[in-house]
């Protein structure tokens, strides 16, 4: 089995939708992705802002694996690190089958715990017309709503984060909550 990674790091920090690579990214323990538009305590994305400036945090940091980059291009959608508005591009790890709080440790210093899935909006289709019915979906068996477009994490233990950085999933005790949109 291969190592996973990190294969790309991005950050803004003005409210756009995508976020331009960088050669690393600092994460602060409780805060998120220094110097990004989504740093802070309390949330920070503006539609949530809007509900309830008070409530907590729990998408300072977003993570995608690159192997739905992969999925959209086989669909003919160009999409690369950073368009979809994440922070941590990884490959060789399964985001979406972690259970809500896995702690992931990314490069040498830094821990993030996953709080749940980002729920896609048409922001996506803005982007890329007709995109968000690729990350948004129905489970053909189930009717359950399927989330593709990544995790969200906050920041227990900050470091420096650039691509190559290993990643390991350090699962919670059962019973396992599996990860709801955020």
């Amino acid at each position: 089995m291969s190592q996973a990674t990190v294969t790309a790091v991005s950050s803004d920090s003005d409210h756009r939708f995508s976020k331009p690579n960088r050669d690393s990214i600092r994460l602060l323990a409780g805060l998120g992705v220094e110097g990004d538009a989504h740093l802070g305590v309390t949330v920070q994305h503006l539609s949530r802002v809007a509900q309830d400036p008070a409530q907590p945090n729990l998408r300072q940091v977003h993570l995608i694996h690159s192997e739905l980059f992969d999925e959209l291009g086989e669909a003919g959608y160009r999409v690369a690190p950073g368009d979809l508005g994440e922070n941590v591009t990884t490959r060789g790890i399964d985001l979406l089958a972690l259970p809500t709080g896995t702690r992931l440790h990314l490069g040498a210093d830094a821990v993030v715990e996953v709080t749940g899935l980002r729920n896609p909006c048409l922001q996506i289709d803005r982007f890329r017309s007709g995109l968000l019915k690729h990350v948004v979906g129905r489970d053909t068996s189930t009717g359950e709503v399927v989330r593709k477009a990544g995790v969200m994490a906050v920041v227990l233990f900050p470091g420096t984060l650039r691509p190559g950085d290993p990643v390991t999933a350090e699962i919670p005790a059962p019973p396992h909550r599996p990860l709801e949109r955020v």
